[in-house]
């Protein structure tokens, strides 16, 4: 008896299944739904595994809006008050031997909403490279603060980390009107603030700022591995890897090492 499902059903398996495959390669996150309702008929164990993938990928998409309307909820609250721009702070590079502390401040447009945007420790290399351009084009403002070994040295971190912070606000060129701080107040600043613990994962634009801050972080410190290239900086950007604290100990200090934080070397 012919019906248009059957008719329908006919023709999907004359196409192969790498054609479907190519099918679901091409298909946007919108399109994922239709996709799984199209083939979900068909038999064939490459063509299930490929309905299974679209749920799977459609699932992973609703749990991030879903993610994402969580870590949005402080910059809504103070959008709700009429407050327009909200920057969040971040700072990377507390804790390493080497280089300096780097701090960004983030403004995004309201509503903004950016897949993947999370604590920069959780992700990938390429995916915060991927996020930073992003976030550098959808920004309303984004300023950078940066206080080097030497200062860290002088000042001590915590207040090394503030004065980045400060300049990081300084360097905006839309002035924020509230903050939202990873963790901390910052001193000395005339702009309303909110310290949220682990605000990185719990504020689109301090996760936004994390992003910053890490990927200007870690080129500077790639930079650095072409002058020091003993310390292998490329990849322990600065921090106590064992490789790190065996070159510290067979070729000493370098320039840009902190020595408030490598006096147990007794170098």
């Amino acid at each position: 008896m012919y019906s248009i499902e059957n008719a329908y059903k006919r023709e999907s398996k004359m196409k192969s299944i790498a054609d479907i495959k190519k099918e679901l390669n091409n298909c946007d996150i919108s399109e994922l739904n239709s996709f799984a309702e199209l083939y979900k008929n068909d038999s064939r164990a490459g063509v299930i595994k490929l309905v299974e993938s679209a749920c799977k990928k459609l699932d992973r998409h609703n749990k991030e809006l879903e993610r994402l309307e969580t870590i949005t909820q402080y910059e809504r609250k103070y959008q709700n008050m009429g407050i327009e721009y909200i920057g969040g702070i971040d700072e990377v590079g507390r804790g390493p031997y080497a280089g300096p502390v780097v701090t960004a401040c983030v403004i995004l447009p309201k509503d903004c909403k950016i897949e993947g945007v999370n604590d920069s420790k959780k992700l990938s290399l390429k995916k915060r490279e991927e996020l930073f351009e992003i976030i550098k084009e959808k920004a309303l403002s984004v300023g950078i603060g940066i206080v080097d070994n030497h200062e860290i040295d002088e000042l001590n971190i915590l207040q090394a980390t503030y004065k980045a912070m400060r300049i990081a606000v300084e360097n905006m060129d839309i002035k924020p009107r509230q903050l939202l701080v990873d963790a901390v107040t910052i001193p000395e600043i005339d702009i309303p603030q909110e310290a949220i613990i682990k605000g990185d994962a719990k504020s689109i634009s301090i996760g936004a700022a994390s992003i910053i801050a890490k990927v200007v972080r870690d080129r500077m410190m790639v930079e650095y591995a072409k002058i020091y290239p003993q310390y292998g900086f490329e990849s322990n950007v600065g921090y106590g890897s064992r490789y790190h604290e065996e070159a510290i100990r067979k070729y000493g200090l370098c320039d840009i090492h902190r020595r408030s934080f490598t006096r147990k070397f007794n170098i």
